[in-house]
């Protein structure tokens, strides 16, 4: 099964420096992506959305992968405040290698936090309708350096 490990860095000016350091250690090229938001969306007709087109493409793109919704919507939330992705595919060794070299770059660890529906003012919670699960997922970039992830396709 593939594996790719997934950086998110707040600064992309890194992000060529990280990939060169990947390469360095053996990983071929090919199998290095990087993911910035473009600097202007070019509409291609009239019911054109392009940057609507480019996050909905990148959120199918990384839950093929193995994210959650809530961490691929959380990776597109870095990357919409400037930041940028890079995305290494290989085997268990090479994957290994690659997160620790994202990690020691300073991604951005995306946390997962679970809770509680939200509360609607004015709605009383005998009147709700409860789902067989209650939980609320989201997730939101942190700060740690050790933020990158591994997920297996």
């Amino acid at each position: 099964m593939p594996k790719t490990a997934v950086g998110l860095f707040e600064k992309p000016d890194i992000v060529d420096a990280v990939v060169r350091e990947i390469e360095a250690l053996g990983f071929p090229r090919k199998e290095i992506r990087t993911v910035e938001e473009p600097a202007t969306f070019e509409a291609i007709g009239v019911m054109s959305f392009p940057r609507l087109e480019f996050e909905v493409a990148l959120l199918r793109e990384l839950t093929m992968i193995g994210t959650t919704k809530a961490e691929a919507q959380a990776y597109v939330e870095g990357m919409q405040r400037g930041g940028a992705l890079v995305l290494a595919t290989g085997s268990d060794e090479r994957v290994e290698v690659a997160t620790d070299i994202l990690n020691r770059n300073g991604a951005v660890e995306v946390e997962e936090a679970i809770g509680s529906e939200p509360q609607l003012p004015g709605v009383a919670p005998e009147n709700i309708v409860s789902s067989s699960d209650s939980r609320v997922e989201a997730a939101r970039p942190r700060r740690s350096g050790g933020g990158a992830s591994v997920f297996i396709w």
